[in-house]
Parts: structure tokens; sequence; C-alpha cells
């Protein structure tokens, strides 16, 4: 059975950093595209960055790049979510989501949930003084 768990929101003050990781169980995790999503209080779902299978492709919001880093650990068969300059405009609820047919898109394009199947429960970040 395919699971995803996010792990590592809290609090933080404006610029500081926190690494968000989703732990895949029932599949191999470096074999999908998986994606971060968030969503902030009264506003839609937000696709955030994505990674392709085998760390050929990455992609990244504009709101976000420059700032976030998806990244993979093969061996744990999780994916991260390096936050870094954080911004009180990042405060969210974050999800990550993988599918069997989901594409992460190149540099650039948008991030879209489509064939998006599977989601975990979410972590809340709270960027705040």
């Amino acid at each position: 059975q395919v699971k995803l768990v996010e792990s590592g929101g809290g609090l933080v003050q404006p610029g500081g950093s926190l690494r968000l990781s989703c732990v895949a169980s029932g599949f191999t995790s470096d074999y999908y595209n998986i994606a971060w999503f968030r969503q902030a209080p009264g506003k839609e779902r937000e696709g955030v960055a994505c990674i392709s299978a085998f760390e050929k492709r990455t992609n990244y919001a504009d709101s976000v790049n420059g700032r976030f880093k998806i990244s993979r650990d093969k061996d744990n068969n999780t994916v991260y979510l390096q936050m870094s300059a954080l911004k009180p405009e990042d405060t969210a609820v974050y999800y990550c989501a993988t599918g069997n047919t989901y594409y992460c898109s190149g540099e650039g394009s948008p991030i879209g949930d489509r064939y998006l199947d599977h989601w975990g429960q979410g972590t809340l970040v709270t960027v705040s003084s």
C-alpha cells in the first residue's frame, strides 16, 4: 500500500530554515516523480517543487525558487524539502504527493496536481516572529 508521511514542520522566525521530510512506503520512491504542495488558510493549493525519477530533473515555483531545494535519500526512501530564507507568506500546510503517471515538468513549467493519486497528511509550517 502506497503511503507518504510528512514531518519537520513547525514554528520558525522569518529568515529561518526548516527541512521537511516525506517518507515513502509501499513503493520505491526513487522510481517515481514526487511533488511538494502547500495550502495556506483561505488560499488554493500551490505546487512548490517537484523531482523526477532518478533525480534527472527538478522544478520550483517562482515564489520559492532560490530559497527551497528538493532532494532524495534513496537509502531511506525519503524526499526532502529544504526551506531557507523563510517568509511569513510561506506559512501553510505542506504536502508531498506522487502518482504512477505523474510527471514533473521541466524548470519554469507550472507544477500542477494532475495524476497525483497519493498524498500525505501534511505538516504545518508557520513563519512568524
